[in-house]
């Protein structure tokens, strides 16, 4: 029974022991870290964000600190439940720009020109993430704003925000931005990139989150030592 068991035992073993011998020897190039940085990037930009938008970050972006006596204004004119409606709804169509944005982020990945690969990956922490929005996150805003005015159109958004807002008009003046749909495709741009940040700490730290050989092969090692 003993000798039936050895060989089964054997051929177990092989492809982990050859598998963590590869790893061993394996020399980080600049063609692999480039490709494992966008895979990386591209499997953050698939993430769900459902839940990300709540009112109060809609309301953050709508009105900044140094604006918030607006918001109080408004409760003030009785306007809180219009409020509440408009930000729920906004939340909505901010998720389904989310989702329709995704091809949107992986094209803008998978064209992003990728200079010293080697050390972004040395580097650590969200470097790639990082590197991506200094790089072309300008761009990927300006492209995800069509996109949240086609959800704005949906669902009749920018005539809310016109009623919403026209008391406090008069008192901000033209220290509010009125252009919704600019203010909310930088909310869900800056939603994305965190989510993106996040996928790559749990690439970086957590084995189970590199799903693919090649991730396992340039993040399940510390190049620095």
């Amino acid at each position: 029974m003993k000798k039936a068991v050895l060989p089964v035992l054997f051929a177990f073993l092989l492809p982990i022991t050859f598998s963590c011998s590869t790893l061993k020897n394996y020399v980080l190039t600049e063609q692999d870290a480039s490709a494992a940085i966008r895979e990386l990037l591209q499997l953050g930009a698939k993430s769900n964000l459902q839940g990300a938008f709540t009112k109060d970050a809609v309301m953050a972006a709508l009105f900044p600190e140094s604006l918030r006596k607006t918001l109080n204004t408004l409760q003030t004119l009785g306007l809180t439940s219009e409020v509440d409606r408009f930000t729920n709804t906004l939340s909505t169509a901010a998720e389904q720009t989310a989702t329709r944005s995704v091809p949107i982020f992986i094209n803008g990945i998978a064209n992003m020109k990728l200079s010293d690969a080697i050390r972004i990956v040395k580097s650590g922490g969200t470097s790639a993430t990082d590197y991506l929005r200094s790089n072309v996150g300008s761009e990927l805003r300006t492209s995800i704003k069509p996109v949240m005015q086609q959800a704005l159109n949906e669902y009749k958004l920018n005539e809310q925000w016109d009623k919403i807002i026209q008391p406090a008009k008069a008192l901000v003046g033209n220290k509010l931005n009125l252009d919704l749909a600019n203010i909310m495709a930088g909310l869900v741009s800056e939603k994305m990139f965190q989510k993106l940040e996040e996928t790559e700490q749990q690439v970086r730290t957590n084995a189970a989150s590199r799903t693919t050989p090649l991730l396992q092969k340039v993040f399940s090692r510390n190049w620095n030592l």
